[in-house]
């Protein structure tokens, strides 16, 4: 008789089918929050105390491994201006999936219930009672304090000081060779501890979906099934087409990116959180054929600047919003759009319920009314699972294609990568 071992891919999934159907049977039952929030919470948290030592860690040693500036700087202008390109991509097809499908027309706003946006609108004003313009954004990235930083998880300037400290490092020879033994030594540990806390992760997801789904319930998915599908669809477009066409010209294949970090997009999907897959991401595209220096730099960054899903997400749900009021947007308006999406979500990456804040910072602008955000209050939890999938896909993807415009990519290390994945899903059965 075969013995079936359950891959952590195959336990997320059945804590996320156990969270809905748990979620679904008590909905609108407060003990499901009181009992499985701190569960969900607790995951998260462990995530989130990994991240910052992981990207610390492992950066420094890339670029002291490095040691040249001119590269660094070659590799961080590259970085940028593809992440640009591709976010910019991403918004232009949010915007022709709302064009073409059209799925607020006609749609009737009595039939939906108003979500509460509330903590949005204020997290929107105290982002605009500052100034997020493009050259804010380059001043926050030198941190005055670091170790502040560090404890609010500002990506951009640890990036900047891990950098900096590990050119330093490089710098001064044989005297930095113990603490550069130091932080092999912490990046060494902290992934260990990463793969332990995988194993909770079954858990946690069964926690957050649960109570997801007790809070909105299945039944406020129906009337605006047409928006989820229509997002859902775009984003796969997205990543076979979009995605999938910039692997080819780099020579890899997206299938193949998808095919390895299986049980990071599970967990990505599962939580709406790219933090919870950030440091096995960085691993695995490492064990993939890229060099440390280039992952520990590209995935972060990414982080802050290559939202593709989210950029796609807020211009096709902007659309939504103004067809639902029956407002016909002119093609300057939505040229409009792009342009504003484009600083916006760059100028607050890192703000938490940032896609919401983005759209509610972006929608004035053209005259679709704030209000309509509520509508879609509901499901923005399902919506948002999507788009972090793709956030995910398209910075491992970037990883690839840095490494490739570097001419370090480690093809041999790829398939060599491939080949034990492959084999261990044969014996996935024994």
């Amino acid at each position: 008789m075969k013995k079936i071992k359950l891959t952590l891919a195959s336990q997320i999934l059945i804590g996320l089918i156990l969270g809905i159907i748990v979620g679904a049977i008590f909905y609108g039952n407060p003990a499901v929050e009181t009992y499985l929030q701190p569960i969900g919470t607790i995951f998260i948290n462990m995530i989130k105390m990994i991240v910052v030592p992981i990207i610390i860690s492992t950066l420094i040693l890339g670029v002291a491994g490095t040691g040249d500036l001119k590269k660094l700087g070659k590799l961080g202008g590259k970085t940028l201006i593809y992440f640009e390109v591709v976010t910019t991509i991403a918004i232009i097809v949010g915007i022709l999936s709302a064009n073409i499908f059209k799925p607020g027309v006609g749609l009737d706003m009595s039939t939906l219930s108003k979500g509460d946006i509330d903590q949005y609108v204020q997290t929107t004003k105290e982002v605009q009672s500052e100034s997020h313009g493009i050259l804010d954004v380059v001043v926050n990235i030198v941190p005055s304090n670091v170790i502040q930083s560090m404890a609010e998880g500002d990506m951009l300037p640890i990036i900047f000081f891990s950098v900096l400290f590990g050119l330093g490092i490089a710098a001064i020879g044989e005297k930095g060779k113990p603490v550069l033994a130091f932080f092999e030594g912490v990046a060494d540990a902290m992934f260990w501890v990463t793969n332990c806390i995988m194993k909770f992760a079954p858990f946690g997801v069964f926690a957050l979906i649960g109570v997801s789904v007790s809070k909105f319930g299945l039944e406020s998915l129906i009337p605006l099934g047409k928006l989820m599908i229509l997002v859902y669809l775009t984003m796969l477009f997205f990543i076979v087409v979009v995605l999938g066409g910039i692997a080819k010209l780099v020579g890899t294949n997206i299938f193949h990116i998808i095919k390895i970090l299986k049980d990071e997009l599970l967990l990505a999907y599962s939580t709406s959180s790219s933090e919870t897959v950030l440091p096995k991401v960085m691993q695995k595209m490492e064990k993939f054929g890229c060099p440390k220096d280039i992952v520990s730099f590209v995935v972060p960054t990414g982080y802050s600047f290559n939202l593709d899903g989210s950029t796609l997400y807020q211009a096709l749900a902007a659309l939504f919003i103004a067809q639902m009021y029956g407002i016909d947007l002119s093609m300057t308006e939505q040229i409009t759009l792009v342009l504003v999406l484009m600083l916006t979500s760059k100028g607050i990456a890192g703000v938490p319920g940032v896609s919401f804040v983005v759209l509610l910072a972006t929608l004035g602008t053209v005259g679709i009314p704030l209000e309509g955000l509520a509508f879609i209050a509901g499901i923005d939890r399902l919506l948002d699972m999507a788009r972090t999938v793709v956030n995910v896909v398209g910075n491992a993807l970037a990883t690839v294609v840095m490494s490739k415009w570097e001419g370090r990519f480690d093809t041999e290390k790829k398939e060599s990568y491939r080949s034990s994945v492959n084999e261990l899903a044969e014996n996935q059965f024994s």
